[in-house]
């Protein structure tokens, strides 16, 4: 049965893989030509991978945070520069926690993009650009709780990340500036002696 699940989320990939084409392009060149960071947005369980990918996109050099949609409302749009680009994350495109962040964004200056699989959500059609996946039924029994959807949304982000590493560049060398300490730390520190 656990295979059961897995088995679903790897499905759920290989259809992402196979739809992919160069409708995310434009994202790319968005992201590679922002002169502030990338700043991911969002709340449960798309704010938990949001933090994720700010993380990622950090150590492949790309300068990014996580702010949490919530607490955005309550004074952490301040963190956020027109320079900066706004990723916003909602499997729906619906959660108000996360839309009622995208006026206040685009007033202050904020370039706004939507990360859903709500192609035709109010987060889609408020934000400037678009990041979209398949829209796909849940691993679980009940289809309800994130799994595919969270699964999609990390798979996609970190292959965004690493294209935009890859188009810097980035080298091991880098990596290590960032990442001094743990086992990759002491691996890298050894081979860039």
């Amino acid at each position: 049965m656990l295979k059961d699940y897995m088995i679903k989320e790897r499905d759920a990939v290989t259809q992402m893989i196979e739809q992919c084409g160069d409708q995310y392009d434009c994202i790319l060149n968005l992201f590679a030509s922002c002169k502030g960071k990338i700043v991911f947005m969002g709340v449960g369980k798309s704010g938990h991978i949001g933090k994720k990918l700010a993380a990622t996109f950090a150590s492949l050099g790309i300068p990014s945070f996580f702010v949490h949609s919530t607490e955005a409302m309550h004074g952490d749009l301040g963190m956020i520069e027109p320079k900066d680009l706004a990723v916003l994350i909602s499997n729906s495109g619906n959660t108000q926690e996360v839309v009622q962040n995208v006026a206040p964004l685009k007033g202050n200056g904020v370039t706004t993009v939507a990360f859903t699989s709500g192609k035709e959500s109010k987060l889609a059609k408020e934000c400037d650009y678009l990041i979209c996946y398949p829209k796909l039924p849940e691993a679980d029994e009940l289809n309800l709780a994130p799994t595919v959807s969270s699964t999609l949304t990390l798979v996609l982000g970190d292959a965004i990340a690493c294209e935009l590493s890859a188009r810097k560049s980035f080298t091991r060398g880098d990596f290590y500036k960032y990442h001094p300490n743990g086992a990759l730390g002491e691996m890298l520190k050894k081979q860039t002696k």
